[in-house]
């Protein structure tokens, strides 16, 4: 391993992964245990393949380790100890674990600890709390120390004989905090949060390449081919690029809107439309507010009503990420248009998401992370107009004009966000639009199916946010909490969620539809099936 290869534990998803599966499975159960006999093309497919959910290891792309999970009886172990049942405690819903695999050169590693945490996770999400496996009988000491006990004799053959051993769950999350600090870190769940989200793997190498001086030729280059991305995706004409947060990007807009004579509108439905109010307090903006209550969407005929005043410009939120309500850009656009109003937009956890259009956007704030997949640490504003040398000076980090004057960087860029950033636009289009929303229909599918209410109504809500109202009797602390010991990270300690006792599960970054489909199994498991008062951790 080198520092730039970083661990990924995941359920395998893509055909490049099964095939490293199936070689790697040669070499370990052909080559080194003679298990199987050799074959010339050198793969060995497992006979219960289609049936088998594969976590694995990779490490710079390529495979480090893997392990099999499978729920359906019999097991191979059932056929080598036919009495397999009667060693098992009553009650319980086992699965069978088995090809654990790790290449020679990461067997000193914390690969081994990794696969088994991930994928005592993806069990536990499956409703599993007992996993069998026929354990090598090298490796038994090894077996002992992640919690597996052994019953019932030796099987296999000499050369291939295995201990069958048992964890429960109970067993292993007793286990977990000394895995843990082996390991020198958190548990890695799988990640559904808005922000920061999962990396894909291409985005992560991309950011672990060497620094480059954004004085340098190549830092010019890349910053070109960055911005015309951001265009092209959009249909804007000029988009800034600037180390910080979207805070920082609204906080642009809000700097040229001081510059705009007239007085505004800002509308809010949600927790970062009352941020842009705060913005434009901030900046002493003349304006307007109009506030819908959180989940509900703008009325046309009010907004129409309130634009008979003719405002100079009007503020909003395309993808209210507090709710999950995708607000009405193209609708409020044309209303815009025919009153003679500027459209300023916050397009942050919209841009990746879902198409958008900004050709008749005066301003709209955008981030490297979230929809686009990147990480965080990049704002970008993305304009309609050059901004013109007027009014009074605005901070020299805010000033848009010198972000585009002669191509400028003005100050101190980061190449790594950059090229990460570059990487990340390239799973943008209309390929992952319509997954988005394919996987969106599922999760709300799972959700209603399971009695859960989703704040945002389906005819409004953004496919890559679903914000979930608890019944009062569920905690969304608890339910938060007792996911993440699931194994899934998503987001419920903001304050405006804690508040409101909701949750919310995010499409932004990487993630598989297995893991999103094991994740609502999971939700229903947890906060529905067990007594609130169970979770003790």
């Amino acid at each position: 391993m080198t520092p730039h290869q970083p661990l990924v534990y995941k359920v395998a998803t893509e055909a490049r992964e099964f095939e490293m599966i199936h070689a790697l499975n040669y070499r370990t159960f052909v080559e080194e245990i003679p298990q199987h006999a050799a074959n010339a093309a050198r793969k060995l497919v497992d006979r219960f393949h289609a049936e088998n959910t594969y976590v694995v290891c990779l490490a710079g792309g390529a495979l480090a380790g893997m392990v099999a999970l499978r729920g359906r009886r019999p097991f191979s172990l059932d056929e080598k100890l036919p009495d397999l049942q009667s060693h098992l405690p009553a009650e319980r819903r086992p699965c069978e674990i088995r090809l654990l695999a790790v290449e020679a050169k990461y067997r000193k590693s914390s690969v081994f600890a990794g696969l088994v945490l991930r994928l005592l996770q993806v069990a536990r999400a499956r409703g599993y709390d007992l996993a069998v496996i026929s354990g090598a009988t090298r490796q038994l000491k090894l077996y002992r120390h992640l919690g597996f006990e052994p019953f019932g004799p030796l099987v296999g053959r000499p050369g291939a004989e295995y201990q069958p051993m048992m964890l429960t769950l109970e067993r292993f999350e007793s286990r977990v905090g000394a895995l843990l600090e082996e390991q020198g870190g958190e548990r890695d769940a799988l990640s559904f949060l808005p922000g920061p989200v999962e990396i894909a793997l291409p985005v992560g190498r991309k950011f672990a390449a060497r620094a480059v001086s954004h004085r340098s030729e190549s830092f010019a280059r890349l910053l070109r081919e960055v911005q015309d991305r951001l265009r092209a995706l959009t249909s804007a004409r000029h988009a800034a690029i600037l180390l910080g947060s979207g805070t920082l990007a609204n906080d642009v807009v809000g700097g040229q809107l001081s510059r705009t004579p007239g007085r505004g509108l800002v509308l809010s439905n949600g927790e970062f439309g009352d941020r842009l109010i705060d913005h434009a307090r901030r900046w002493q903006l003349a304006f307007d507010a109009c506030r819908r209550e959180w989940g509900a969407p703008f009325d046309p005929e009010e907004l129409s009503v309130r634009l008979r005043a003719k405002p100079a410009w009007l503020w909003f939120v395309h993808c209210e990420t507090s709710t999950g309500m995708l607000n009405d850009l193209a609708g409020i656009g044309a209303l815009c248009e025919r009153a003679g109003t500027e459209v300023c937009v916050d397009a942050i956890s919209s841009i990746g998401t879902v198409p958008v259009d900004l050709r008749n956007v005066a301003f709209a704030s955008a981030v490297s992370g979230k929809g686009l997949g990147a990480y965080p640490g990049l704002a970008i504003v993305l304009h309609r107009d050059t901004p013109a040398p007027r009014g009074a000076p605005l901070p020299r980090y805010l000033d848009l004009r010198l972000y585009i004057e002669d191509d400028a960087v003005p100050f101190t860029h980061s190449s790594n966000l950059l090229a990460a950033l570059a990487a990340g636009l390239e799973r943008i289009g209309k390929a992952r639009y319509e997954t988005l929303q394919q996987d969106s229909n599922l999760l709300r599918s799972g959700l209603d199916a399971a009695g859960f209410a989703c704040v945002a109504p389906a005819a409004h809500a953004s496919p890559a946010v679903a914000t979930i109202a608890l019944p009062a009797q569920l905690s969304s602390a608890d339910a938060g909490k007792r996911l993440a010991a699931c194994g899934f990270s998503i987001a419920y300690n903001s304050r405006y969620l804690l508040e409101r006792n909701w949750i919310q599960i995010a499409l932004m970054g990487a993630y598989s539809r297995p893991a999103l489909l094991d994740l609502v199994s999971a939700l229903e498991k947890e906060c529905l099936e067990r007594p609130v008062h169970s979770l003790a951790r």
